[in-house]
């Protein structure tokens, strides 16, 4: 029996979709899909594996039970379907992309109700157990015990849960939150510490395939290359400077006394031919991109000039941690 190609799920509509594609393109793990309605793809610079596109908690309960190896989703999704058998291991918690969080909110108009704690005043008044409406009980459950609120009714609900309080199925809701303006709109606050997770993709894998199978092993290693040299690089950029001096040593030790680019490891130099004969050296350096301007300026009071700024597609250093922890995991 042959074994079947291994398989990489990613989010098949919506913004999380989108997102995931940009991400991976900019990794370098392009998604090939020639026909849109197809539900299966491949990534041409990773053979071997194939990729399908689910709904995000079907992406978890795939890899869950093994029918699929590797998913994008979202650590909300992760929370909520993963179960308690420790069959999908995260591989990569923070992809940098769909920021949400899970939150606990109730109407506006609970003007005295801030915290968990005033929970327990309402339910006190309501004579019941509170009503929350909800896609995730099972990620809100503990958090409301954690709170003392065991007494909670949790109400799933698949469609738009703002309108819950208002019709009165439900006396509050937890909701996944990103700019806040629905809330708002609809009426709605957010306890000051009813933050239930905070949220965004992650990269997560089949427990037993990365046990069983070399080669998925090796395709995680592969994707978490790729992934970890581009988030590096996305905060970084690529410096050039011509610097006069007379020895790269030189100008090495005047780089060594400055604040941003005296921490930096390098730089490296080449020499620059003059028509004059003078003694210039090409300086390579690699700069945080929240420090550039501090970097130029301290690059220019130390006689630097010609300054070329570019873009960093990758930065591969050593074996990634994640891929590191991954293995100790599976140990």
């Amino acid at each position: 029996m042959n074994q079947r190609p291994l398989r990489l799920s990613i989010p098949s509509k919506g913004r999380l979709s989108e997102d995931s594609l940009n991400f991976l393109a900019a990794c370098g793990l392009e998604v090939y899909k020639p026909n849109p309605r197809q539900y299966e793809a491949s990534i041409p610079s990773v053979p071997g594996l194939t990729i399908l596109f689910q709904r995000p908690a079907d992406i978890v309960i795939s890899v869950r039970n093994g029918s699929v190896d590797f998913g994008i989703t979202g650590l909300d999704v992760l929370a909520e379907y993963r179960g308690p058998n420790g069959n999908i291991l995260p591989v990569h918690s923070a992809l940098g992309f769909g920021a949400c969080s899970l939150d606990v909110i109730v109407p506006d108009t609970w003007t005295d109700v801030n915290r968990m704690s005033d929970l327990s005043r309402v339910q006190a008044k309501t004579g019941r157990p509170l009503r929350v409406a909800t896609k995730f009980p099972n990620a809100a459950a503990p958090f409301f015990a954690q709170n003392g609120l065991t007494q909670v009714n949790f109400i799933a609900s698949e469609g738009t849960l703002e309108i819950a309080p208002t019709i009165g199925y439900a006396d509050l809701i937890t909701d996944l939150v990103s700019t806040g303006t629905t809330l708002r709109d609809n009426h709605l606050k957010r306890l000051e510490d009813g933050q239930i997770l905070s949220s965004q993709a992650c990269l997560i894998a089949n427990r037993a395939a990365l046990m069983a199978n070399p080669e998925a092993l090796a395709i995680a290693k592969t994707l978490l290359e790729y992934i970890v040299a581009h988030l590096r690089a996305r905060e970084a950029v690529s410096v050039f400077v011509n610097m006069r001096g007379g020895s790269p040593e030189s100008i090495a030790r005047s780089m060594f006394t400055q604040k941003v680019i005296g921490g930096l490891q390098g730089p490296t130099f080449s020499p620059v031919i003059t028509r004059q004969g003078e003694q210039w050296y090409a300086a390579h350096l690699v700069v945080r991109k929240d420090q550039l301007a501090q970097a130029i300026a301290e690059l220019r009071s130390i006689g630097g000039s010609g300054v070329v700024v570019a873009p960093v597609t990758y930065i591969f250093e050593e074996e990634p941690e994640e891929y590191r922890a991954m293995l100790e995991a599976l140990r």
